[in-house]
């Protein structure tokens, strides 16, 4: 759901979760045990199955924020993650697994609802090219039974009645990687914040008739412009504002997100390999996969 890692993603690696294999589970899920809060956790990004395709679906609202002007609606979008889990096994850490997925997110006119080819952009008056997010793969590392501190995990959500949720803030302040060799001497640094809700049943999690777990996510995130809208050093950012859900089956994707994977962006309509092993795609390296650098300026 986002230009850096994706939003589960970021779940797990922000509170250091790690997981055991699901393939060993019996009985009801006990979330008061570290081997318990980690079969939740995988059941909450994917499924207990290995190779189970599982897919997030979330939609929602672009909105710009520029000191001394009212905000601006400037899109609406539409996006999907298309994962699995794999179990893993490592002769010091045991057995675990890990996620493979990609993720697609469609800017769309805010009024039509049409998919944007291009923008006119309010501020410049300039038509720019849209980059719609692309990223695949986004990868996590194997998850095992203990955290990066060697602590045995808990289960991170609160409860109450029949409920969870899980709230996340994660801010990020680190160099842009569009900065290039300069970057002490011009700055550029990428700053955002992500808020996250994730919300279920606790009955439907702890199931053990259940291998993956129905799942509400809210997502809101913070940015700059983004590098396709050529704002350059334009003061202001943009906003994004988001729910979705987990879906049963692929075929309950809204048409438009299905008619635009069958039309232009087939590899998603299932997940990368378990042993997938390259390097993760986010907008940035998207962005300068697909746009060149400006020529420099002609010597004369």
């Amino acid at each position: 759901m986002s230009h850096a890692p994706t939003l589960l993603k970021r779940l797990l690696l922000t509170t250091g979760l790690f997981a055991v294999a699901a393939t060993a589970h019996a009985g009801k899920i006990d979330l008061e045990t570290p081997e318990g809060a980690n079969l939740a956790m995988r059941k909450v990004q994917c499924s207990l199955k290995d190779n189970e395709p599982v897919t997030y679906y979330w939609n929602g609202e672009v909105y710009s924020r520029v000191e001394g002007e009212a905000d601006r609606k400037l899109f609406r979008f539409e996006a999907m993650n298309i994962r699995t889990c794999v179990t893993v096994n490592d002769p010091q850490k045991g057995t675990g697994w890990r996620l493979v997925s990609r993720e697609l997110l469609l800017y769309m006119d805010p009024k039509t609802g049409e998919v944007l080819d291009t923008w006119e952009n309010p501020w410049t008056g300039k038509p720019v090219k849209v980059l719609h997010i692309d990223n695949d793969p986004v990868n996590q590392p194997a998850m095992f039974a203990v955290g990066r501190d060697g602590k045995p995990m808990t289960w991170p959500a609160r409860s109450l009645g029949d409920n969870w949720w899980l709230t996340l803030t994660i801010p990020l302040f680190y160099n842009n990687p569009l900065g290039g060799p300069y970057q002490a001497y011009i700055g550029g640094i990428y700053h955002a914040t992500e808020m996250f809700n994730f919300m279920g049943d606790v009955s439907d999690l702890v199931n053990d008739k259940r291998d993956t777990a129905a799942v509400r996510v809210g997502w809101v995130r913070q940015s700059g412009w983004l590098p396709w809208m050529e704002m350059g050093g334009r003061p202001g950012l943009v906003y994004f504002h988001a729910a979705g859900r987990k879906i049963e089956r692929f075929a309950d994707l809204p048409h438009i997100l299905q008619h635009e994977i069958a039309t232009n962006y087939p590899k998603y309509a299932s997940p990368p390999p378990g042993d997938d092993a390259r390097p993760n795609e986010t907008s940035w390296t998207y962005f300068m996969k697909k746009v060149p650098p400006p020529a420099p300026p002609a010597r004369h």
